[in-house]
This record gives C-alpha cells, sequence and structure tokens, in this order.
C-alpha cells in the first residue's frame, strides 16, 4: 500500500464531496500510473485549506493507494516526501484471557477512559466489572434537562457524572495532538464507527459526533462489553479503596459492599472531587497540575463562518466554521480559545449544589445559531495555588461558589457583554446576540468572578483577537462565567513502565480525571494502554 500525504484538489462550489472518479484520476496522476495498475484506494484523511478563501478553497487529502506495482512506484517517487510505503494502522490486541479467570479487572468510572479500557478487557476476555457512579445514558440527558430547563441539578447524574462521562455533553470532539505512534486513535474511531457513528469521522480533519448521537453510540458500546461477560453496574459509587502491603485488594462501595481485585483501573472524571479526596487520604500519591479558567464567549456562527470561509461560508461540505486562538498577555499569562463549539450552546455543567460552571456542547448538526468557546487563562500550582494536590479542587470550588452567588443563586450563570467587559463596565441588557445558557444569564460584573490576573489577560486578549477574527470584541458578544473545568487539577501519578499508581500496585489511573487526557480520543486511548497494562499485569 501506497500513501499519498498531500493531495491538493479544489473544492467544487456545487458539490458537497469531490467525486470518487476525481479522486482517482488525480491519484493517477500524481503516481504517473496507469489507471488500470490503480488497483483501489481509500481516504485516510481529509483537511481543507481556506487561506485563500475569496478565489478558492482546496480539499487536501492523505490517500492510501494499491497499486499493481508498489515498489517500483515506491523506487521511482524516492525523493517524493509525500509518497511513501502505507504505515500498517491496524491495532494488536494483547493476550487474550485463560478459560478461568482467578479474578476479574475493576473499572471505576464509565467516561471515554474507563469504557475503552473496559471494551478492550472485555474483547480479550477478562469480563471486567464497571462501576460507575451517575446513571445510564438516556436517563442521564433526561435528569441533566432537569437543572437547564427546571433549575433542579441532581448532583449523581449530570453534565459531570454519568455514563460517556463529561464528553458525552460537548461539541463530541475527536481529534488530539497527541503522540500516537500505535494509531490507537484509529483504533478509537473504528470503535466509534462500528458502534453507530457516522463513517466519516476516519478521514475528516477534525472529526466530531455531538451530544445526541454519542448517547446511542455509548449504549451501543456497553451493550457489547456485557454481551462479551463485562458488568456494568451503574448508580455504584466508590468511597474506599481497599489496600494492604502498598497493594491494592478490591474497593468499597457506598451500598457497603465490598468488591475484591488486585486490578483495579481508576478511570475518574475531572470533576470526581469526593473521590480525589478519599483518594489523599488513603495515601494515594497525586500533585497538583496545571489548568485553566475563564468564560465561555458566544457570537453569531454565521459571523465567524463569514471571517473564516469567506464567500464559502454556509458550503455544506465545509460544515460551521471554527477558530482556535492564542494570546501572550503582558502581565505573563497565556489566553487562549478552549473547546471551540460551532453552531453550539453554553450548557449548565455543574455537579454540585450552590455552584455554577459551563460548558460548550453541540449537536452533530452544528446548526445552532452561536458559535462558543472558552476563553480561558492558563494557570499553574506553583505560582496560583500552591499547597497539596487538592488544592487547584479547591481554587475551583472557591471559584464556582462565587459564580452561582454572581448569578443569583438559581443556577443563572453570571454573565457580560465583551464590550462592557473591556471598559469595566456592568451589563444591564443584551444586544443583538441572545445568550444559549440554560437556565438563564444574569448580567453584571464579570471581574468578580476570577482573580485579577486572569480579569487583566482576558481583557487584553479580546481586542487582540478581535484583530484576527473580525468583530471578535464586537460590543455585544456575550461572556458567560464560569469555565472551570478545562482539565483535571491533579495527576494521580503513575510508573511510565506498567502504567501503576507510584504507590499502590495493582491500582491504574487512567483518562482525564487523572491527568492523562485532556478529551474523549486522548482519554479513549489512554484506556486502551491502561487495558493492555492490566492484562500484562494478569498474565503470568
Amino acid at each position: 500500500m501506497i500513501r499519498i500525504t498531500e493531495l491538493p484538489l479544489p473544492m467544487d462550489p456545487d458539490a458537497r464531496e469531490v467525486g470518487r472518479e476525481v479522486l482517482r484520476a488525480a491519484i493517477v496522476q500524481r503516481l504517473g500510473i496507469d489507471d488500470t495498475a490503480l488497483l483501489d484506494f481509500s481516504v485516510y484523511k481529509r483537511s481543507y485549506d481556506a487561506r485563500r478563501k475569496s478565489s478558492l478553497i482546496t480539499f487536501v487529502y492523505i490517500i492510501d493507494a494499491e497499486v499493481s506495482d508498489e515498489a517500483q512506484v515506491l523506487r521511482r517517487l524516492a525523493d517524493d516526501r509525500h509518497v511513501m510505503a502505507a504505515p500498517d494502522t491496524r491495532y494488536q490486541p494483547p493476550a487474550r484471557a485463560r478459560d478461568e479467570l482467578r479474578e476479574r479487572p475493576i473499572v471505576i468510572g464509565f467516561g471515554p477512559g474507563g469504557l475503552f479500557a473496559a471494551l478492550i478487557l472485555a474483547q480479550q476476555g477478562y469480563r471486567p466489572i464497571v462501576l460507575e457512579r451517575g446513571r445510564e445514558v438516556r436517563q442521564r440527558t433526561q435528569d441533566t434537562w432537569g437543572l437547564w430547563r427546571r433549575n433542579t441539578l441532581d448532583p449523581i447524574s449530570n453534565v459531570q457524572f454519568g455514563e460517556g462521562g463529561a464528553g458525552l455533553f460537548s461539541d463530541g470532539k475527536l481529534y488530539s495532538q497527541i503522540k500516537d505512534p500505535r494509531y490507537l486513535g484509529r483504533k478509537v474511531m473504528q470503535e466509534f464507527v462500528r458502534a453507530g457513528a457516522p463513517a466519516e469521522i476516519l478521514y475528516v480533519s477534525k472529526p466530531h459526533i455531538g451530544t445526541f448521537r454519542l448517547t446511542g453510540v455509548v449504549s451501543s458500546m456497553r451493550r457489547e462489553i456485557i454481551s462479551l461477560g463485562g458488568e456494568v453496574r451503574f448508580e455504584s459509587r466508590v468511597i474506599d479503596l481497599l489496600i494492604e502491603n502498598g497493594r491494592v485488594e478490591g474497593v468499597m462501595l457506598e451500598s457497603g459492599e465490598a468488591l475484591h481485585s488486585r486490578h483495579v483501573v481508576l478511570a475518574l472524571g475531572h470533576s470526581s472531587r469526593d473521590t480525589f479526596r478519599m483518594l489523599e487520604r488513603r495515601g494515594v500519591f497525586m500533585e497538583a497540575k496545571p489548568f485553566a479558567i475563564g468564560f465561555r464567549i458566544e457570537h453569531p456562527q454565521s459571523m465567524i463562518d463569514k471571517v473564516r470561509l469567506g464567500r464559502f461560508a454556509g458550503h455544506p461540505a465545509l460544515g460551521a466554521a471554527d477558530y482556535k486562538l492564542v494570546h501572550h498577555a503582558s502581565n505573563g499569562r497565556s489566553v487562549y480559545s478552549f473547546c471551540m463549539c460551532p453552531g453550539g450552546t453554553v450548557v449548565a455543567a455543574t455537579s454540585e449544589t450552590g455552584r455554577v460552571v459551563t460548558n460548550g456542547m453541540s449537536q452533530y448538526s452544528r446548526n445552532e445559531r452561536n458559535a462558543n468557546a472558552g476563553i480561558v487563562v492558563g494557570i499553574d500550582p506553583e505560582q496560583d495555588y500552591p499547597g497539596g494536590p487538592l488544592a487547584g479542587v479547591e481554587l475551583q470550588e472557591k471559584l464556582e461558589s462565587t459564580a452561582f452567588e454572581l448569578g443569583g443563586q438559581n443556577y443563572f450563570a453570571p454573565g457580560q457583554l465583551v464590550g462592557d467587559f473591556i471598559r469595566n463596565i456592568p451589563s444591564k441588557e443584551f444586544g443583538a446576540i441572545e445568550p444559549s445558557y440554560k437556565p438563564g444569564v444574569a448580567l453584571g460584573d464579570l471581574s468578580l468572578a476570577l482573580p485579577t490576573y486572569a480579569i487583566e489577560a482576558i481583557r487584553e486578549a479580546l481586542p487582540a483577537f478581535g484583530k484576527q477574527i473580525a468583530g471578535f470584541d464586537r460590543d455585544d458578544a456575550v461572556l458567560t462565567g464560569i469555565e472551570s473545568r478545562t482539565s483535571s487539577p491533579l495527576r494521580i501519578t503513575r510508573n511510565s513502565d506498567n502504567l501503576q499508581s507510584l504507590n499502590v500496585r495493582g491500582l491504574y489511573p487512567c483518562g482525564e480525571g487523572a491527568g492523562y487526557a485532556g478529551g474523549i480520543l486522548s482519554a479513549g486511548v489512554d484506556g486502551i494502554k491502561v487495558a493492555e497494562a492490566v492484562i500484562a499485569g494478569m498474565t503470568p
């Protein structure tokens, strides 16, 4: 198989896709072969180049092609850095379990990390027991709407807790910048497609699924785990670890039931604060890590499309446009866009009574009127929250409680118009942009919601972003507070060789809550790695 890493083709203004016959002709020309020599081909990746959006937008393909004389073609094009032998991206599964298991591994948490850890363990015959504190995905969706529509929070079933994890109520982004020499991200994508996700996520440059599609995908994967002998228990909160002589021996549930296993995957979400505190009491090694705090910002999606795509805005092949922005403020802080959701909504994402947290969410269609993104400031423990491993958690709690007060103590989020925020004037009424956050937004002064250094950095960044995207700092753009759960504020540190806790053998920290991932794809990849480590640890 030959891989062509860069094959540009102009986008047809009247078509959603470049036709297969057009692609075939381009491949034949690029390789300098006869049409009959091209036996088959597939699109590995497709992106687009919008730098000349006023005149032309180009699709850029990575193609895997099967040709009749591969060796000769590769020799002839040896100096072409965009033509090479295609790498083997197939997943190589670990050892299968023996018929008689002496014990079953336990997986705590059923977000993407726990989901893929459990799936790989189940596929290899290890019959994992999954313990999820929240509820199954469809009931969880109903519970979450209770907060959005009726101001009623369910602390065990919400945007953070339940089947699918925090990534379920998001844009469903499936791209990452992690190093992935084994192409485990490909395995994650393939499993999603096999469970019902759109096949295009395998090749588009910035794939996403969206919340409502993810619910079906996640439940399908759960059914597979169960069909392979696994067990998934909902409303099963772990309140303690059973540890003897530096070795995990099992877990204690809130119900009083003890489950015994010497192999426990700790796939917590980044909001499992009570579990973090339990781990600290039990002496599990953890350390504070950097994360980010800020606000959500909303603009008309049509404005973002026009700026980013020019005359091609709205073209069905391109979809809703996104952006990525970074500004290094004069006070030494970095301000950047986070979890940008094209055609999405800002959602209430708290998991705790008396606290307000925002996040962004998009459906697969991305056809809501507003674009939103986090505008956040990077912070670190040494400078901003010195102390123990839970210092970042305590900072989050303090900021989220303040946001609850500023919003009116009814889960309304505090908000401010961008123009007023820059000029340091409390906002009194909305302009043309209607905020999407539910239950609602209480306008006022957001300078009270974050530390001074963060406010100063964001005030400086917004006009700078306006120079990159015209209208970004428009007066009536809406800021909604606060964005505080960008990633885990701590790391449950593990050995690099066996992926076990530094000081508790048999305990495998996994995914975003453990500080080893930053999104659905990277958490899924980490879940696969941890499952492989568990299997290695269980194999005599």
